[in-house]
Protein backbone atom coordinates (compact mmCIF):
# COMPACT_ATOMS: atom_id res chain seq x y z
CA UNK A 1 0.00 0.00 0.00
CA UNK A 2 1.61 3.22 -1.19
CA UNK A 3 0.07 6.25 0.50
CA UNK A 4 2.34 8.79 -1.18
CA UNK A 5 0.07 11.35 -2.89
CA UNK A 6 0.11 11.37 -6.68
CA UNK A 7 0.74 14.55 -8.65
CA UNK A 8 -2.98 14.74 -9.34
CA UNK A 9 -3.80 14.46 -5.64
CA UNK A 10 -1.27 17.20 -4.88
CA UNK A 11 -2.90 19.44 -7.50
CA UNK A 12 -6.36 18.78 -6.03
CA UNK A 13 -5.10 19.57 -2.53
CA UNK A 14 -3.55 22.84 -3.75
CA UNK A 15 -6.75 23.82 -5.56
CA UNK A 16 -8.80 23.24 -2.40
CA UNK A 17 -6.18 25.04 -0.28
CA UNK A 18 -6.34 28.09 -2.53
CA UNK A 19 -10.14 28.07 -2.50
CA UNK A 20 -10.28 27.78 1.29
CA UNK A 21 -7.85 30.67 1.76
CA UNK A 22 -9.85 32.94 -0.53
CA UNK A 23 -13.47 31.93 0.04
CA UNK A 24 -13.53 30.54 3.60
CA UNK A 25 -10.75 31.84 5.88
CA UNK A 26 -11.76 35.54 5.81
CA UNK A 27 -15.26 34.70 7.06
CA UNK A 28 -14.63 31.83 9.49
CA UNK A 29 -15.26 33.69 12.73
CA UNK A 30 -18.11 35.77 11.29
CA UNK A 31 -19.96 32.59 10.32
CA UNK A 32 -19.12 30.93 13.64
CA UNK A 33 -20.32 33.86 15.76
CA UNK A 34 -23.58 34.33 13.83
CA UNK A 35 -24.14 30.59 13.18
CA UNK A 36 -24.75 31.38 9.52
CA UNK A 37 -24.73 28.44 7.12
CA UNK A 38 -22.78 29.81 4.11
CA UNK A 39 -24.84 28.17 1.38
CA UNK A 40 -23.20 30.10 -1.48
CA UNK A 41 -19.79 28.60 -0.61
CA UNK A 42 -21.18 25.15 -1.38
CA UNK A 43 -22.44 26.31 -4.77
CA UNK A 44 -18.89 27.50 -5.51
CA UNK A 45 -17.44 24.21 -4.30
CA UNK A 46 -19.88 22.46 -6.61
CA UNK A 47 -18.39 24.39 -9.53
CA UNK A 48 -14.99 22.96 -8.58
CA UNK A 49 -16.36 19.41 -8.42
CA UNK A 50 -16.10 19.14 -4.64
CA UNK A 51 -19.77 18.35 -4.01
CA UNK A 52 -19.63 15.09 -5.94
CA UNK A 53 -16.08 13.90 -5.34
CA UNK A 54 -17.00 10.19 -5.39
CA UNK A 55 -19.80 10.46 -7.97
CA UNK A 56 -18.91 9.06 -11.42
CA UNK A 57 -18.58 11.56 -14.25
CA UNK A 58 -21.59 10.06 -16.03
CA UNK A 59 -23.76 11.48 -13.23
CA UNK A 60 -22.04 14.86 -13.20
CA UNK A 61 -19.50 14.07 -10.50
CA UNK A 62 -15.70 14.18 -10.33
CA UNK A 63 -15.27 10.41 -10.38
CA UNK A 64 -12.46 10.41 -7.83
CA UNK A 65 -11.51 7.87 -5.17
CA UNK A 66 -11.22 8.02 -1.39
CA UNK A 67 -7.60 9.24 -1.37
CA UNK A 68 -8.64 12.39 -3.25
CA UNK A 69 -11.73 12.71 -1.09
CA UNK A 70 -9.64 12.65 2.11
CA UNK A 71 -7.46 15.44 0.69
CA UNK A 72 -10.50 17.57 -0.13
CA UNK A 73 -12.07 17.27 3.34
CA UNK A 74 -8.72 17.67 5.10
CA UNK A 75 -7.79 20.91 3.33
CA UNK A 76 -11.19 22.49 4.02
CA UNK A 77 -11.19 21.35 7.67
CA UNK A 78 -7.71 22.83 8.22
CA UNK A 79 -9.37 26.22 7.69
CA UNK A 80 -12.93 25.62 8.95
CA UNK A 81 -14.30 22.49 10.59
CA UNK A 82 -17.89 23.61 10.01
CA UNK A 83 -17.55 23.83 6.24
CA UNK A 84 -15.57 20.58 6.28
CA UNK A 85 -18.32 18.83 8.22
CA UNK A 86 -21.08 19.98 5.88
CA UNK A 87 -19.02 19.03 2.83
CA UNK A 88 -18.34 15.59 4.32
CA UNK A 89 -21.98 14.96 5.27
CA UNK A 90 -23.22 16.00 1.83
CA UNK A 91 -20.75 13.77 -0.02
CA UNK A 92 -20.56 10.67 2.15
CA UNK A 93 -24.12 10.37 3.46
CA UNK A 94 -26.94 11.68 1.27
CA UNK A 95 -25.13 11.70 -2.07
CA UNK A 96 -23.28 8.44 -1.46
CA UNK A 97 -26.42 6.64 -0.28
CA UNK A 98 -28.17 7.45 -3.57
CA UNK A 99 -25.02 6.49 -5.51
CA UNK A 100 -24.63 3.16 -3.70
CA UNK A 101 -28.26 2.03 -3.51
CA UNK A 102 -30.31 4.12 -5.92
CA UNK A 103 -31.70 2.72 -9.16
CA UNK A 104 -30.66 4.24 -12.49
CA UNK A 105 -33.62 6.60 -12.61
CA UNK A 106 -32.92 7.90 -9.09
CA UNK A 107 -29.22 8.37 -9.83
CA UNK A 108 -29.90 10.33 -13.02
CA UNK A 109 -32.49 12.50 -11.27
CA UNK A 110 -30.62 13.40 -8.09
CA UNK A 111 -26.86 12.91 -8.46
CA UNK A 112 -26.22 15.67 -11.06
CA UNK A 113 -27.99 18.25 -8.88
CA UNK A 114 -26.13 17.13 -5.75
CA UNK A 115 -22.74 16.85 -7.46
CA UNK A 116 -23.03 20.32 -8.99
CA UNK A 117 -23.93 21.99 -5.71
CA UNK A 118 -27.29 23.11 -7.12
CA UNK A 119 -28.80 20.99 -4.35
CA UNK A 120 -27.38 20.15 -0.95
CA UNK A 121 -28.27 16.88 0.74
CA UNK A 122 -29.32 15.77 4.21
CA UNK A 123 -29.33 12.26 5.71
CA UNK A 124 -31.69 11.30 8.50
CA UNK A 125 -31.09 8.35 10.82
CA UNK A 126 -30.83 9.76 14.36
CA UNK A 127 -33.86 10.56 16.52
CA UNK A 128 -34.19 12.23 19.92
CA UNK A 129 -34.18 8.91 21.80
CA UNK A 130 -32.39 6.71 19.27
CA UNK A 131 -28.84 7.69 18.51
CA UNK A 132 -26.72 4.59 18.14
CA UNK A 133 -29.76 2.45 19.05
CA UNK A 134 -31.25 2.97 15.59
CA UNK A 135 -33.54 -0.07 15.57
CA UNK A 136 -35.77 1.57 18.19
CA UNK A 137 -36.64 4.47 15.88
CA UNK A 138 -40.14 5.86 16.17
CA UNK A 139 -40.35 7.62 12.81
CA UNK A 140 -42.66 5.28 10.88
CA UNK A 141 -44.02 4.85 7.38
CA UNK A 142 -47.39 3.17 6.74
CA UNK A 143 -48.28 2.02 3.24
CA UNK A 144 -51.35 3.55 1.59
CA UNK A 145 -51.65 2.22 -1.94
CA UNK A 146 -48.71 3.47 -4.01
CA UNK A 147 -47.69 5.87 -1.25
CA UNK A 148 -46.18 5.68 2.22
CA UNK A 149 -47.39 8.04 4.94
CA UNK A 150 -44.50 9.08 7.19
CA UNK A 151 -44.85 10.47 10.71
CA UNK A 152 -42.14 11.34 13.22
CA UNK A 153 -38.99 13.42 13.60
CA UNK A 154 -35.27 13.11 13.02
CA UNK A 155 -32.74 15.01 15.13
CA UNK A 156 -29.18 16.27 14.75
CA UNK A 157 -29.50 16.34 10.97
CA UNK A 158 -26.87 18.25 9.01
CA UNK A 159 -28.72 20.56 6.55
CA UNK A 160 -32.06 19.71 8.17
CA UNK A 161 -33.46 23.09 7.12
CA UNK A 162 -31.43 24.04 4.05
CA UNK A 163 -31.09 20.69 2.29
CA UNK A 164 -33.13 20.42 -0.90
CA UNK A 165 -33.33 16.65 -0.60
CA UNK A 166 -32.93 14.14 2.23
CA UNK A 167 -32.34 10.41 2.43
CA UNK A 168 -34.36 9.36 5.46
CA UNK A 169 -34.39 6.02 7.31
CA UNK A 170 -37.84 5.16 8.70
CA UNK A 171 -39.45 2.14 10.26
CA UNK A 172 -41.68 0.09 7.94
CA UNK A 173 -41.68 -3.08 10.06
CA UNK A 174 -41.65 -4.14 13.68
CA UNK A 175 -39.59 -2.52 16.43
CA UNK A 176 -36.08 -4.03 16.77
CA UNK A 177 -36.38 -5.77 13.38
CA UNK A 178 -33.23 -5.08 11.35
CA UNK A 179 -35.29 -5.85 8.24
CA UNK A 180 -37.97 -3.38 9.28
CA UNK A 181 -36.29 -0.11 8.25
CA UNK A 182 -36.49 1.47 4.80
CA UNK A 183 -34.67 4.38 3.12
CA UNK A 184 -36.65 7.03 1.24
CA UNK A 185 -35.51 9.96 -0.89
CA UNK A 186 -37.67 12.93 0.12
CA UNK A 187 -37.54 16.32 -1.61
CA UNK A 188 -37.96 19.61 0.19
CA UNK A 189 -41.42 20.94 -0.59
CA UNK A 190 -43.11 17.56 -0.20
CA UNK A 191 -46.30 18.27 1.81
CA UNK A 192 -45.86 17.29 5.44
CA UNK A 193 -42.05 17.53 5.33
CA UNK A 194 -40.37 20.47 7.08
CA UNK A 195 -37.27 21.54 8.96
CA UNK A 196 -37.57 22.11 12.70
CA UNK A 197 -35.45 23.46 15.52
CA UNK A 198 -31.91 24.50 14.66
CA UNK A 199 -29.41 23.44 17.33
CA UNK A 200 -27.26 26.00 19.16
CA UNK A 201 -23.94 24.15 19.31
CA UNK A 202 -20.59 24.36 21.10
CA UNK A 203 -18.64 24.04 17.86
CA UNK A 204 -19.24 23.46 14.14
CA UNK A 205 -21.56 26.44 14.47
CA UNK A 206 -21.63 27.33 10.77
CA UNK A 207 -22.71 23.80 9.85
CA UNK A 208 -26.48 23.69 10.12
CA UNK A 209 -27.85 21.01 12.45
CA UNK A 210 -31.63 20.76 12.76
CA UNK A 211 -34.72 18.55 13.06
CA UNK A 212 -36.56 16.92 10.18
CA UNK A 213 -40.32 16.80 10.84
CA UNK A 214 -42.77 14.49 9.09
CA UNK A 215 -46.48 15.14 9.59
CA UNK A 216 -48.56 12.78 7.44
CA UNK A 217 -45.92 13.17 4.73
CA UNK A 218 -46.96 11.17 1.64
CA UNK A 219 -44.05 9.73 -0.32
CA UNK A 220 -44.47 7.68 -3.50
CA UNK A 221 -43.04 4.15 -3.53
CA UNK A 222 -40.74 5.21 -6.40
CA UNK A 223 -38.76 7.16 -3.79
CA UNK A 224 -37.68 4.01 -1.94
CA UNK A 225 -33.94 3.31 -2.13
CA UNK A 226 -33.37 -0.37 -2.83
CA UNK A 227 -35.94 -2.73 -1.33
CA UNK A 228 -38.40 -2.33 1.51
CA UNK A 229 -36.65 -3.36 4.74
CA UNK A 230 -33.09 -2.88 3.46
CA UNK A 231 -32.58 0.53 5.07
CA UNK A 232 -30.73 -0.51 8.21
CA UNK A 233 -28.22 -2.65 6.33
CA UNK A 234 -27.74 0.15 3.80
CA UNK A 235 -27.16 2.67 6.59
CA UNK A 236 -24.49 0.51 8.23
CA UNK A 237 -22.60 0.28 4.92
CA UNK A 238 -22.90 4.02 4.36
CA UNK A 239 -21.56 4.67 7.87
CA UNK A 240 -18.56 2.43 7.17
CA UNK A 241 -17.53 4.84 4.41
CA UNK A 242 -18.74 7.84 6.39
CA UNK A 243 -16.22 7.04 9.11
CA UNK A 244 -13.42 7.64 6.61
CA UNK A 245 -15.11 10.96 5.92
CA UNK A 246 -15.20 11.98 9.59
CA UNK A 247 -11.67 10.64 9.97
CA UNK A 248 -10.56 13.06 7.24
CA UNK A 249 -12.36 15.88 9.04
CA UNK A 250 -10.66 14.79 12.27
CA UNK A 251 -7.31 14.92 10.51
CA UNK A 252 -7.78 18.37 8.99
CA UNK A 253 -8.77 20.02 12.27
CA UNK A 254 -5.65 18.97 14.24
CA UNK A 255 -3.42 19.74 11.24
CA UNK A 256 -4.79 23.27 11.25
CA UNK A 257 -4.23 23.52 15.02
CA UNK A 258 -0.74 22.00 14.74
CA UNK A 259 0.39 24.31 11.93
CA UNK A 260 -0.85 27.35 13.85
CA UNK A 261 0.98 26.09 16.96
CA UNK A 262 4.32 25.59 15.18
CA UNK A 263 4.12 29.08 13.70
CA UNK A 264 3.19 30.64 17.04
CA UNK A 265 5.86 28.74 18.99
CA UNK A 266 8.55 30.08 16.66
CA UNK A 267 7.30 33.67 16.92
CA UNK A 268 6.25 33.96 20.58
CA UNK A 269 9.13 34.90 22.87
CA UNK A 270 9.44 34.41 26.61
CA UNK A 271 12.57 34.73 28.76
CA UNK A 272 14.40 36.18 25.75
CA UNK A 273 13.81 33.35 23.27
CA UNK A 274 11.10 31.69 21.18
CA UNK A 275 8.96 29.31 23.24
CA UNK A 276 9.72 26.60 20.65
CA UNK A 277 13.17 26.39 22.26
CA UNK A 278 11.66 25.13 25.49
CA UNK A 279 11.43 21.36 25.77
CA UNK A 280 7.92 21.48 27.26
CA UNK A 281 6.63 23.13 24.07
CA UNK A 282 8.87 21.25 21.64
CA UNK A 283 7.79 17.89 23.06
CA UNK A 284 4.13 18.88 22.78
CA UNK A 285 4.68 19.67 19.11
CA UNK A 286 6.50 16.33 18.66
CA UNK A 287 3.57 14.41 20.16
CA UNK A 288 1.12 16.31 17.96
CA UNK A 289 3.12 15.49 14.83
CA UNK A 290 3.36 11.78 15.68
CA UNK A 291 -0.35 11.43 16.46
CA UNK A 292 -1.39 13.20 13.26
CA UNK A 293 0.91 10.93 11.20
CA UNK A 294 -0.56 7.84 12.88
CA UNK A 295 -4.10 9.08 12.13
CA UNK A 296 -3.11 9.56 8.52
CA UNK A 297 -1.74 6.02 8.22
CA UNK A 298 -4.94 4.48 9.61
CA UNK A 299 -7.10 6.66 7.39
CA UNK A 300 -5.29 5.84 4.17
CA UNK A 301 -5.33 2.15 5.03
CA UNK A 302 -9.13 2.35 5.27
CA UNK A 303 -9.24 4.37 2.03
CA UNK A 304 -7.17 1.70 0.28
CA UNK A 305 -9.67 -0.99 1.26
CA UNK A 306 -12.63 1.18 0.26
CA UNK A 307 -11.09 2.02 -3.12
CA UNK A 308 -10.58 -1.69 -3.73
CA UNK A 309 -14.15 -2.52 -2.67
CA UNK A 310 -13.00 -4.57 0.32
CA UNK A 311 -14.66 -4.71 3.72
CA UNK A 312 -13.72 -1.66 5.75
CA UNK A 313 -15.83 -2.00 8.92
CA UNK A 314 -12.95 -2.51 11.37
CA UNK A 315 -10.40 -0.27 9.65
CA UNK A 316 -12.91 2.56 9.13
CA UNK A 317 -13.90 2.44 12.79
CA UNK A 318 -10.24 2.38 13.87
CA UNK A 319 -9.39 5.38 11.69
CA UNK A 320 -12.41 7.36 12.84
CA UNK A 321 -11.90 6.52 16.52
CA UNK A 322 -8.20 7.29 16.64
CA UNK A 323 -8.28 10.39 14.43
CA UNK A 324 -11.19 11.95 16.33
CA UNK A 325 -9.55 11.43 19.72
CA UNK A 326 -6.30 12.86 18.33
CA UNK A 327 -8.22 15.88 17.02
CA UNK A 328 -9.39 16.66 20.55
CA UNK A 329 -5.96 16.07 22.13
CA UNK A 330 -4.01 18.08 19.55
CA UNK A 331 -6.41 21.03 19.61
CA UNK A 332 -6.32 20.99 23.43
CA UNK A 333 -2.51 21.09 23.37
CA UNK A 334 -2.66 23.88 20.80
CA UNK A 335 -4.71 26.03 23.17
CA UNK A 336 -2.13 25.31 25.89
CA UNK A 337 0.75 26.36 23.65
CA UNK A 338 -1.01 29.63 22.84
CA UNK A 339 -1.63 30.21 26.55
CA UNK A 340 -4.04 33.05 27.31
CA UNK A 341 -4.22 33.96 23.63
CA UNK A 342 -5.41 30.45 22.88
CA UNK A 343 -8.48 31.12 24.97
CA UNK A 344 -9.51 34.12 22.87
CA UNK A 345 -11.36 34.28 19.58
CA UNK A 346 -8.67 36.51 18.09
CA UNK A 347 -6.50 33.45 17.55
CA UNK A 348 -7.53 30.34 15.58
CA UNK A 349 -6.97 27.49 18.01
CA UNK A 350 -9.99 28.02 20.29
CA UNK A 351 -12.25 27.25 17.33
CA UNK A 352 -10.30 24.11 16.42
CA UNK A 353 -10.70 23.13 20.09
CA UNK A 354 -14.49 23.60 20.01
CA UNK A 355 -14.95 21.99 16.60
CA UNK A 356 -12.84 18.94 17.37
CA UNK A 357 -15.20 17.45 19.95
CA UNK A 358 -17.93 16.73 17.44
CA UNK A 359 -15.60 14.28 15.69
CA UNK A 360 -15.75 11.95 18.71
CA UNK A 361 -19.57 12.02 18.63
CA UNK A 362 -20.88 12.30 15.06
CA UNK A 363 -21.41 9.21 12.87
CA UNK A 364 -20.91 6.97 15.88
CA UNK A 365 -19.32 7.94 19.18
CA UNK A 366 -15.85 6.78 20.18
CA UNK A 367 -17.56 4.21 22.41
CA UNK A 368 -19.52 2.83 19.45
CA UNK A 369 -16.32 2.67 17.38
CA UNK A 370 -14.72 0.55 20.12
CA UNK A 371 -17.80 -1.67 20.12
CA UNK A 372 -17.52 -2.13 16.33
CA UNK A 373 -13.77 -2.80 16.53
CA UNK A 374 -14.04 -5.27 19.41
CA UNK A 375 -16.82 -7.21 17.68
CA UNK A 376 -14.74 -7.45 14.50
CA UNK A 377 -11.59 -8.65 16.25
CA UNK A 378 -13.48 -11.18 18.40
CA UNK A 379 -15.35 -12.81 15.50
CA UNK A 380 -14.73 -16.52 15.14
Amino acid sequence: MNFEPTENQKMIAQMVRDFAEKEIRPYVMEWDESQVFPRDVFTKMGELGLMGVLVPQEYGGSGMGYNEYIKVIEEVAKVCGSVGLSLAAHNSLCTNHILEFGNEEQKKKYLPKLASGEWIGAWGLTEANTGSDAMRMKCVAVQDGDYYVINGTKNWITHGISGEVAVVLVRTGELLDSNGITAFIIERGTPGFSGGKKENKLGMRASETAELIFDNCRVHKSQILGNIGDGFKQAMKILDGGRISIGALAMGIPKGAYEASVKYAKEREQFGQPIANFQAIAFKLADMAVEIEASEALLYQAAYLKNNKQKVTKEGAMAKYYASEVAVKVSTDAVQIFGGYGYTKDFPVEKFYRDSKLCTIGEGTSEIQKLVISREILKG
